[in-house]
């Protein structure tokens, strides 16, 4: 009777016991315009550097630069969408967005490796899209970020199901469900050069319509730039100059540095020695080994080594 009380009371603990949770992502850090242009945050790591075949040393950095070139302006927010690279390497994509009408701007998506984001539209007031292909040797694996809650999240989507030489070139959704894509594959030579795909799940999914080897004359994807909203880059103050149209003239309303920062390897740092170990006690018999002139160093990332200690002197 007794084991059974205790084993009752076992099984009550486990299932009593609060569920674990798992710890949610860390916020995005905001970014404040304050009348200076904005520097995006770039962090290069030693695998981006050897993996992309960069040629960054600690004396000779590689700059690195932020393009913008997709731009939306909703009612209480604003998304703009691009890419930080090297002279000639794309790094990762980049999509910011504001809510507070152009003061404050958290990265809404995690960065792609080796993406690029370009063009931008925006259905209604939830449903969006933003084009974007993989940049390497050559442009690749088209693919969408789509959202339906007005930019605030963004889910990543293939246009093609499997590995694909390509670029999009022009897209239009007429709906909020139904859209075209033209995709450029112009170094896979199967067919034709260009691809026409539709969607009617919103860009969660794509199937093909024709391939032809000129662009479809009877699809058309033009849609009018904002008149009331720009996005350029300026010479005078090397920034990407967010603006608003009030009357005859354009006030900024955000600005974004061309030139983020750079990419170099991370310096060699060494860490203290550790404590030393107490000699074990000696077995009898065994004679005494002599003390030694050299200290162990730590290299992270690297093998220990040895080097003599100047300081100590032989007696």
């Amino acid at each position: 009777m007794f084991m059974m009380r205790q084993l009752a009371a076992f099984v009550l603990l486990i299932f009593s016991a609060p569920a674990q949770t798992e710890k949610p992502a860390p916020a995005p850090v905001p970014l404040v315009y304050e009348g200076k242009p904005i520097r995006i945050p770039v962090s290069c790591t030693e695998e981006d550097i050897q993996g992309l075949g960069m040629s960054c040393t600690a004396d000779a950095p590689c700059p690195v630069y932020l393009e913008l070139a997709g731009l939306e302006v909703l009612t209480g927010r604003m998304v703009l969408a691009g890419n930080l690279h090297t002279e000639s390497t794309t790094l990762s994509s980049v999509v910011l967005t504001s809510e507070d009408g152009g003061k404050t701007w958290v990265e809404s998506h995690p960065r792609i490796r080796q993406a690029a984001l370009d063009q931008m539209q925006f259905f209604d007031l939830a449903n969006g899209w933003v084009s974007g292909q993989i940049v390497s040797a050559l442009p690749r694996d088209p693919f969408f970020l789509v959202t339906s809650d007005g930019g605030k999240t963004w889910r990543q989507r293939p246009v093609f199901g499997d590995a694909h030489v390509g670029s999009i070139e022009k897209f239009h959704f007429t709906s909020a469900t139904e859209g075209k894509v033209l995709v450029d594959r112009a170094q896979s030579g199967e067919g034709g050069r260009y691809a026409l795909l539709e969607s009617k799940t919103g860009g969660d999914s794509w199937s093909i319509l024709q391939i032809t080897t000129a662009p479809p004359a009877n699809v058309r994807f033009d849609r009018a730039p904002s008149a009331a909203w720009r996005l350029h880059a300026d010479p005078a103050t090397k920034a990407h100059q967010l603006e608003k149209r009030e009357g005859q003239k354009w006030t900024a309303v955000a600005a974004f540095l061309v030139e983020a920062g750079s990419c170099a390897p991370a310096e060699i740092q060494l860490t203290p020695p550790p404590e030393p170990t107490p000699p074990s006690p000696a077995t009898p018999g065994a004679a005494a080994q002599p003390a030694s002139d050299a200290v162990e160093v730590f290299q992270i990332g690297g093998p220990k080594t040895k080097k003599a200690d100047p300081k100590k002197k032989k007696k």
